[in-house]
């Protein structure tokens, strides 16, 4: 029996796409299907490592986790990291391919539909049903040439799509009929009906909105979901949701704050801070000053380079510096962990123009920028007290130098990060370490003493998901959205021995 498609576009970014997709996903495999995610093209520099080498959306690692599913470069087959304001970084099937600007990228987005459908139909072949999520709007019709994303891939694969509206933003009627009205028949067509995403407050109050949608549109109205903050505390794949991080906390809270760069990647690596009790997390934002705290955490970046000369503009160097020579602690990830150093080279150019960097002279080692990327799982445990640690690496350089002596971590004897004399200065490549409840609170203790907390963060990302999964359950007509999926129709070229594994 052929599987089933159902495609989820969206009125604009952040409307709730990617949530909504994962909990479909938990929904329909909690009825004993086998769900598969799927974004043809993704744009975020929040990564994840699947589980056959390559990076893809964190959006698509979450859903993967919703599906019980291993994660695969083929859930997202095109993934740009933005660089710049100007160009990306541009992954397809979970490697490296090219780095272009965006109108280049627009030029080339033909030739990788080729490598989108090899990996759609990959994963047809190994499950009942792919829940599809499109990315940004199929509204922006001035993309729509070439495009692999959303209308493009739909009708590339006869794929029927529902429209999600955020309501929580304003404007939800205009940005669901203004969408039908920018869109050629044949599109308007292929949307089967909408769903309201984000409400607060009493719904009834919104149906006389929902029948003039309807009425201009032709379309149904599938559901409308309530704000959820369930939905809310899962991995998160927009940085615009980090803005929203203010860390109104206690005195006694361990305090953390972290620069909110421009180019901040790998965000995701703060959830399990931000959800312990006893931790207040304040992202800082362009235009002040890094407050009084306990630990300054310097994220990951996809532009080291450009992100460290941005935090010298807003005097944030000042900050760090003084807060170590006070005795704070200082904690850098991958590019964080990079700018701590007392130089990177980058005579390739991998990074900028520039040859030779200063970084913040806080750790004693000096970074190389290399043309291969280092993507990969990693497992081992702390240097000192042997700790389990779990992970991942995507970087672009190596480290080395005398703080490297004293590492933070070991796996299969292999030294990674680095420490000052102090101990006070710590930088890794390692990703995720977080998630890792009993190093978690061992790093925290460090900073204060402190009771462990019952956090036990990947059993609280189940309960998450299936409290979202009840959720949608109660709010959608799970049934009616299965009978409008269609059946995938596979080309002949389109077999393949090469599997998504499904966890035990």
């Amino acid at each position: 029996m052929a599987a089933l498609a159902l495609m989820l576009q969206g009125t604009g970014s952040d409307v709730g796409k990617s949530m909504l997709v994962a909990g479909l996903c938990r929904v329909l495999t909690r009825r004993g299907m086998r769900v598969l995610p799927f974004k043809p093209q993704n744009m975020s520099n929040n990564a994840a490592v699947a589980a056959d080498g390559g990076e893809i959306g964190r959006a698509q690692w979450l859903q993967a986790l919703a599906c019980g599913a291993e994660p695969s470069v083929h859930m997202n087959p095109v993934l740009l990291k933005p660089q710049s304001d100007r160009t990306s970084q541009i992954i397809v099937q979970g490697r490296v391919h090219a780095t272009a600007e965006a109108a280049t990228y627009q030029q080339k987005k033909a030739e990788l539909l080729s490598f989108v459908l090899d990996s759609y139909y990959r994963l047809a072949q190994a499950c009942d049903i792919v829940i599809v999520e499109g990315a940004g709007s199929p509204a922006e019709v001035n993309l729509r040439a070439g495009d692999i994303a959303n209308m493009g891939f739909a009708e590339a694969v006869d794929c029927p799509v529902l429209l999600v509206g955020d309501i929580d933003r304003g404007g939800v009627i205009a940005s669901l009929v203004g969408t039908h009205n920018v869109l050629p028949p044949q599109e308007q067509a292929r949307i089967r009906g909408f769903i309201i995403n984000k409400f607060r407050g009493d719904m009834r109050l919104f149906a006389r909105g929902a029948a003039e949608v309807s009425e201009r549109t032709g379309w149904p109205c599938l559901g409308m979901v309530p704000f959820s903050h369930a939905a809310r505390q899962l991995p998160q794949e927009d940085a615009v949701v980090l803005e929203k991080l203010r860390g109104e906390g206690h005195s006694e809270d361990i305090r953390i704050c972290v620069p909110m760069l421009p180019r901040i990647a790998n965000f995701d690596d703060l959830d399990p801070l931000r959800m312990e009790p006893d931790v207040s997390l304040t992202m800082v934002a362009a235009g002040s000053p890094i407050p009084a705290c306990d630990l300054i955490l310097i994220p990951g970046s996809k532009s080291t380079v450009a992100d460290l000369a941005f935090m010298r503009e807003q005097g944030w160097d000042i900050d760090i510096i003084a807060h170590a020579r006070q005795g704070g602690f200082v904690l850098g990830l991958c590019g964080g962990y990079q700018m701590l150093g007392a130089q990177l080279l980058d005579p390739a150019g991998v990074e900028s123009t520039q040859t030779s960097v200063l970084g913040l002279g806080l750790l004693n080692i000096t970074t190389r920028f290399a043309q291969q990327k280092s993507v990969r799982n990693w497992v081992g445990s702390t240097a000192q007290n042997n700790i389990p640690v779990s992970g991942y690496e995507i970087h672009m350089g190596q480290s080395q130098g005398e703080d490297c002596k004293r590492p933070l971590f070991v796996a299969s004897g292999k030294p990674e990060g680095a420490q000052s004399i102090s101990g006070r200065i710590m930088g890794s490549y390692i990703h995720g370490m977080f998630t890792s409840d009993a190093f978690r609170h061992a790093f925290l203790s460090r900073i204060r003493l402190r009771e462990a907390s019952a956090l036990a963060y990947h059993a609280q990302m189940e309960e998450l998901l299936d409290s979202w999964a009840d959720l949608l359950e109660q709010q959608l007509d799970i049934d009616a959205l299965l009978k409008l999926a269609a059946p995938i129709t596979l080309p002949a070229a389109a077999q393949t021995s090469r599997k998504p594994a499904r966890k035990a």
